[in-house]
């Protein structure tokens, strides 16, 4: 079973940049669905990207689309998220989620890391 550890979150002023971190450990898979939701207060857990590591698909949610940018480093098992341009809307837990179906919906995921919180102060 993989597990997820997500790391970066932290206090930032609107406009700046943070890099969030997603680390898989155990057994990893290439046909992985990779993705990055989001959850305010309150709020639904919405997608803020989707990569397929089979297909090298990507989505990006429309609010982060151009702001967003997903990379990684396949000898770390490692998925980043970088965030550039941000805004208090941006202000959330963000959570790292691994699946086997490409999808938008949080539900079509099983495995999850713990979440790391994104404060953007205006």
């Amino acid at each position: 079973q993989v597990q997820l550890v997500e790391s970066g979150g932290g206090l930032v002023q609107a406009g700046g940049s943070l890099r969030l971190s997603c680390a898989a450990s155990g057994r990893t898979s290439r046909g992985y669905v990779m993705a990055w939701f989001r959850q305010a207060p309150g709020q639904e857990r919405d997608f803020v990207v989707i990569h397929s590591l089979s297909g090298n698909w990507t989505t990006y949610a429309d609010s982060v689309k151009g702001r967003f940018t997903l990379s990684g480093d396949d000898a770390k098992n490692t998925v980043y998220l970088q965030m550039n341009s941000l805004k208090p809307e941006d202000t959330a837990v963000y959570y790292c989620a691994a699946g086997e179906k490409y999808s938008i919906l949080a539900r079509q995921y099983d495995i999850w890391g713990q979440g790391t919180l994104v404060t953007v102060s205006s």
